[in-house]
């Protein structure tokens, strides 16, 4: 019996429960600071929680949202006290969040003790109440794998374990990595799936195996769907 086999029909999420959970997402390497600006407008007129940008962008005007930062992105092989550094800058530069990649090269390795160490030492520059998530790049992973990063990133002090950089050619977000983290954290950590989610059905089933955030680029389609409305997706938006 597979894990969605006899399970109780979800409740399918409202449009503005959904964008509460948001972080809209742009992070295209030729993205300039007139282009984040208005990704934040938009960010502000659909009513979304968090606006998700690339360090160099910041600081920026974001008024009623939260600022989320990415760190060691997207590859997580930069040492860690550039890690450390760069999260600290983002915070000082006014991130309220930062989305870490972890070093996949110790996950390989087994390594978990330097994947927690890694993780502590971002944490020490992303002090409460800040929010540190920590990127494990699901698709590239063995349940096994999967299970010891997150077991690690809550051992680290980490508030969220997250899917994917949306980046790495072996694919994003999977309804089975989302419902593996999140019966690992058990409710102790929250679960961001991103990476590749594009319509409202996609979203539905990723809230379903337990993810308590998202990170969606194409927010304003998503959204428009479940209002049953049509929009154009912005420029740049299938990245994410």
């Amino acid at each position: 019996m597979t894990s969605s086999e006899h399970a109780p029909e979800s409740t399918p999420i409202a449009r503005d429960e959904l964008a509460r959970i948001v972080d809209h997402t742009l992070l295209l390497p030729q993205t300039t600071a007139a282009q984040a600006s208005a990704f934040v407008a938009e960010a502000q007129r659909l009513g979304v929680g968090a606006v998700c940008l690339s360090p160099s962008l910041l600081p920026v005007s974001a008024d009623g949202l939260r600022v989320v930062a990415v760190c060691g992105f997207p590859a997580g092989t930069h040492h860690t006290e550039i890690k450390r550094a760069e999260a600290a800058r983002s915070v000082a530069d006014g991130a309220d969040e930062v989305d870490m990649v972890i070093n996949l090269g110790l996950v390989a390795a087994g390594d978990w003790s330097g994947v927690e160490a890694d993780i502590a030492a971002v944490r020490s520059a992303v002090p409460a109440p800040h929010l540190l998530k920590v990127i494990i790049e699901s698709a590239l992973l063995t349940d096994e794998q999967i299970v010891g990063s997150c077991r690690a990133a809550e051992s680290a002090g980490a508030d969220f374990v997250k899917t994917s950089t949306g980046f790495n050619p072996a694919g994003g977000a999977s309804v089975h990595a989302v419902e593996l983290m999140a019966r690992t954290v058990g409710g102790r950590l929250g679960v961001k799936a991103s990476g590749g989610i594009r319509t409202a059905a996609a979203v539905q089933a990723m809230i379903d195996a337990g993810a308590t955030r998202l990170g969606l680029s194409g927010t304003a389609a998503i959204l428009a769907e479940l209002d049953g409305a049509t929009a154009a997706v912005p420029s740049g938006s299938d990245q994410y």
